[in-house]
């Protein structure tokens, strides 16, 4: 039997008859489906009115206004069943004799038990009684909403319809009719009779048809199996003697036999000609496909790394993580990663993309790295960072020679005149003059270096909250004296962070120092710190009602030397710039819906500096 269902004669039956009789099987299920829903849908309805007429036979005040009517609101729970089923007996009993094998019933939420079932010749026994807590009456009741179930009772199987008691906008009980599904069943296996007809019928002359036709179409089957087997060996060797169908498949693979062997020769041209380095490796870590490219960049000659190991060749030195073996050990796929990669003479910069090897049935067969040598692109990318510096640096030295030139004019004019004349009141008068433009000088260069050049860091974690409130009490004179109010909105939920407190302070101080002289008397300065947890980030806003910042300069208040006072240096927003981006933030202007500026600040709770991680673990879920 085994053999005959692996035997081509066998399986074509087998499919002749399945074609054949599938169908059957189908329409047959679908006309079964469609009666069963018909004669269902059918009853459902007639259920369905059937229990709305006797919810309005029940009266819009449900069973209180029955209990209310015969004095009974305040009788026991037993008292009350019997003057609600006395009442409503004979409506049930009416509708249940309206349909031979109907039965009909109401349920009470509040006294949990059964009202009234008709007939009450039959089924008078059950009231009083309570439905099981699993019973599909207490969902009708707690959903409100009309179901209808099948199952098994005494009387035999049947379909109940259930329909929820709404007085009041509120679910009082339920309305239970049901009725006997045996006629349903009886047609159902009818047509279960004729199907099973049909399809033995069907199966007969399909398997006689089957047997009839399958001969000559086996015999061309052999003589195809016998060509395909000779083209293993030879692809120009070609399948003939056979016609028809058959004819054309074999026409069909000897023309694949013949893309085969070109296609294999086109796949190997393709890959010795492409520009990017190809290297394959299998499940081992040993190299399976080297192009010319891959060649030409890492100077290793296929001959000298086919069959070698990937590791042995490629991974000298300790601190080189090989991506085409992480995709090897780990499946994770990397696309344009840039890294400096080892080989036989140096080292080059590449671009680099891995990917699994999977055969055409996706079975794993090593890994594969396509990678392009970015050394030159690399080279001049740094050629113009360097005079991209080189620019910006000619800037700087404007500007600090702009800055100190009218300090330095001051001091040699005045030591030039004093050095001929000059008086012991006029030294008196302006030597005080001079040590403030030499202490201007000095302040301007101490700036200039700490904006030009690493500043040694205090890092610890920090409560940003605290840093605020002490650098907002150091202006805490200078702000009553000016008539500026302070408003602080500092999130409860604010984590600690990995910072230097003392240059978060110097930040803090300069915003706030430039808010104060923006309004000069009479406003309103706010802070606003909280946490974003959706980007993790913590946020701090200072909003003031002065002027606000034309847009025009929006961009250069962040440049060095640029400054609007009269006595500025213009340093200070680039210092603090600098800070907030050495910590992985970002500092922003906009306008103040209600007038003035807004300066935000946002930095990272989590931040990576070189091999560092600073992490706060205690507020890692804040």
């Amino acid at each position: 039997m085994n053999f005959w269902l692996k035997s081509l004669r066998g399986q074509l039956i087998l499919l002749s008859l399945l074609i054949v009789n599938i169908p059957i099987l189908v329409a047959g299920y679908v006309m079964k489906q469609n009666a069963e829903q018909s004669l269902l849908e059918e009853k459902r309805g007639k259920l369905a009115a059937i229990a709305y007429i006797l919810d309005t036979r029940l009266g819009p005040d449900g069973f209180d206004g029955i209990l209310l009517r015969n004095g009974a609101a305040l009788l026991s729970r037993e008292e009350k069943i019997k003057i609600l089923n006395k009442e409503l007996e004979g409506i049930s009993d009416e509708i249940a004799a309206s349909s031979p094998g109907l039965g009909a019933g109401m349920y009470s939420r509040e006294l949990d038990a059964i009202i009234t079932y008709g007939p009450a010749s039959d089924f008078g026994y059950t009231v009083g009684r309570s439905i099981e807590e699993t019973h599909p009456g207490r969902l009708v009741m707690t959903n409100n909403q009309f179901r209808v179930e099948f199952g098994s009772l005494v009387r035999g199987n049947i379909m109940n319809a259930m329909r929820p008691i709404v007085r009041e906008e509120k679910v009082i009980g339920y309305i239970f009719i049901n009725e006997l599904t045996d006629d349903i069943q009886n047609q159902l296996a009818d047509m279960d009779r004729g199907l099973l007809i049909s399809i033995t019928i069907g199966i007969l002359i399909s398997g006689l048809l089957v047997l009839r036709l399958t001969s000559d179409i086996l015999k061309n089957v052999q003589v195809v199996i016998r060509g395909v087997r000779r083209l293993r060996f030879n692809l120009h060797q070609h399948i003939t003697g056979v016609r028809g169908e058959m004819g054309e498949v074999a026409s069909t693979i000897n023309e694949l036999a013949v893309a085969l062997g070109d296609a294999r020769t086109l796949s190997e041209n393709i890959m010795e000609s492409i520009a990017d380095g190809i290297i394959a490796v299998d499940m081992n870590g040993k190299i399976t496909a080297f192009n010319k490219a891959a060649e030409r960049m890492t100077g290793y000659s296929v001959q000298e790394v086919i069959g070698e190991y990937y590791e042995d060749l490629f991974i000298q030195d300790v601190d080189f993580k090989s991506q085409l073996l992480k995709t090897l050990r780990t499946g994770e796929t990397c696309i344009g990663g840039q890294t400096s990669y080892p080989i036989l003479h140096g080292k080059i910069w590449i671009s680099v993309s891995t990917s699994m090897l999977r055969d055409i049935d996706g079975i794993v067969l090593g890994a594969v790295l396509v990678f392009e040598d970015l050394t030159e692109r690399k080279r001049l990318e740094e050629q113009v960072n360097r005079a991209d510096r080189l620019a910006t640096l000619g800037e700087l030295m404007a500007g600090v020679a702009h800055e100190i030139r009218n300090p330095l004019t001051s001091i040699t004019g005045f030591l030039q005149y004093f050095q001929n004349a000059g008086s012991d009141e006029e030294r008196n008068t302006y030597l005080p003059l001079l040590l403030r433009e030499a202490d201007r000088m000095n302040r301007i260069i101490e700036t200039l270096l700490y904006f030009s050049r690493p500043c040694p860091k205090t890092e610890a974690l920090t409560d940003l909250a605290k840093v605020l409130q002490d650098t907002m009490i150091l202006l805490q004179s200078q702000v009553k004296r000016c008539g500026i109010v302070f408003e602080t909105m500092i999130a409860e939920n604010l984590p600690q962070v990995y910072l230097d407190d003392e240059q978060f302070k110097q930040i803090f101080l300069n915003l706030l120092i430039n808010s104060l002289q923006a309004i000069e008397k009479n406003g309103i300065i706010r802070v606003k710190a909280g946490y974003q947890a959706e980007t993790d980030t913590i946020e701090i806003a200072f909003i003031d009602s002065g002027p606000g910042i034309p847009e025009a300069i929006r961009d250069k208040v962040f440049d060095p030397f640029f400054t609007t006072k009269q006595t500025g240096t213009g340093l200070g927003l680039a210092v603090v710039q600098r800070i907030v981006a050495a910590r992985g933030g970002q500092i922003d202007i906009e306008d103040n819906p209600d007038g003035g500026a807004v300066i935000r600040i946002t930095i990272p709770r989590i931040y990576h500096q070189g091999e560092k991680c600073y992490v706060n673990e205690k507020n890692i879920d804040s």
